[in-house]
């Protein structure tokens, strides 16, 4: 399994760091939709699903969470703690976030709309999916 992490650029001077995102430049994929999680409580488990069609970048701009990425046959853990880094996650994988510190911020720019039915949210669902398209 391929694990694309991507490192942005920050810009800094003695008033703190700024990072700029752009599609197609820095990211993938057109920005259709951003949202974030905060406030996650302690063994929280967020995620547990793949999608269809949709692809993200998530980015844990302030604090630190691991990432379940699952493709059906192989499993790794990505640790998300700089706020210039962000990893990849296209529509064929299955995702859990967890281990949330209590100051994590986690962002993700997603390349759709909201679509339900876009959603994997069975996991044996999941690997009938994985296993007819390969």
């Amino acid at each position: 399994m391929q694990v694309v992490k991507y490192m942005f650029q920050p810009h800094g001077d003695d008033r703190g760091q700024l990072v700029a995102l752009e599609e197609f430049k820095d990211i993938p994929f057109h920005i259709k939709r951003v949202y974030y999680m905060y406030d996650t409580a302690s063994g929280v488990v967020r995620g547990k699903h793949a999608h269809k069609k949709l692809e993200q970048i998530l980015i844990c701009i302030s604090g630190s969470c691991k990432i379940l990425l699952d493709n059906g046959s192989e499993k790794k853990v990505v640790n998300l703690e700089k706020p210039y880094e962000g990893l990849y996650i296209s529509n064929d994988m299955w995702r859990e976030m967890y281990d949330f510190s209590d100051d994590a911020v986690l962002m993700v720019l997603a390349s759709e709309l909201y679509d339900e039915s876009d959603y994997i949210r069975d996991y044996d669902e999941f690997l009938n999916m994985v296993r007819e398209n390969s």
